[in-house]
């Protein structure tokens, strides 16, 4: 692989919500703990620029965190092969990506 990171944070609105924000610092710290290659797009871009660039950048994993998705326990998760973003609990993504990039 020759994108620049192996996982990207895509924090929808963290401006605007002080959970989505805590919960994106604390998976980068995790994720940064494990060894994991993350960035944190803190770049304030809608989600579909935010999606796009990281699509053409190539990195393959993007975790989305998102108020509604964050207010029922979930996160997104999407592989660049995947047709859609799966939803995961939010208390498993650190072991749920570790496993995928174990795949």
């Amino acid at each position: 692989s020759i994108a620049p990171f192996t996982v990207v944070l895509c924090p929808i609105g963290p401006d605007r919500s002080p959970e989505v924000k805590a919960a994106a610092e604390t998976l980068y710290a995790d994720l940064l703990t494990a060894g994991v290659d993350v960035i944190l797009d803190d770049r304030g871009e809608r989600p579909g620029a935010m999606f796009a660039d990281w699509e053409l950048i190539g990195v393959p994993h993007r975790v989305t965190i998102g108020e509604r998705t964050l207010k029922v326990g979930q996160v997104e998760y999407q592989h660049r092969r995947d047709a859609a973003a799966t939803k995961i609990p939010a208390g498993e993504v650190l072991n749920f990506v570790k496993g995928r990039l174990q795949a």
